[in-house]
């Protein structure tokens, strides 16, 4: 059945946003380890009960617009929102960008898994890790997606 109204379109993936235990210690990681760069700002939405405005941290990827938000739990709900974040996936465009990620977290002493190839359900390759609070990170490539 056609209701005559059609999917907008996403124009692509925006930002995520994760509640850290020490939002500095974790931005000075991402800034270390990912390259991010941290932006000169916040937005409403971080008095909307998320927790501290003064205490989030907008991180943004130059090269390609991936932007990373992290806040401090809200002071009257501690572990609340903790766990809702699974993990977070990053495309690389080549098998060979695993290797090098993976070189680049040992030169940083980033524990991982080191890269793993996968058969099931379809083939395509992991490098995964953990931020310092615990919050999965992956690097993925897909053959044939760039």
């Amino acid at each position: 059945m056609s209701s005559g109204i059609e999917r907008p379109v996403v124009t692509g993936f925006h930002h995520v946003s994760a509640v850290v235990g020490d939002v500095e210690a974790s931005a000075t990681w991402y800034q270390r380890v990912l390259g991010l760069q941290r932006m000169p700002m916040t937005f409403p939405h971080h008095t909307a009960g998320i927790g501290d405005p003064e205490k989030a941290v907008l991180l943004l990827d130059p090269g390609n617009g991936v932007m990373i938000e992290l806040h401090a739990p809200a002071a009257d709900d501690l572990g609340g929102p903790r766990g809702a974040l699974d993990h977070l996936a990053f495309g690389v465009a080549r098998r060979g960008d695993l290797d090098r990620w993976a070189s680049w977290l040992d030169v940083l002493a980033v524990p991982h898994d080191g890269v793993v190839e996968h058969h099931d359900p379809t083939g395509y390759a992991t490098l995964e890790f953990r931020d310092p609070d615990g919050i999965a990170l992956e690097f993925i490539h897909f053959p044939g997606r760039g």
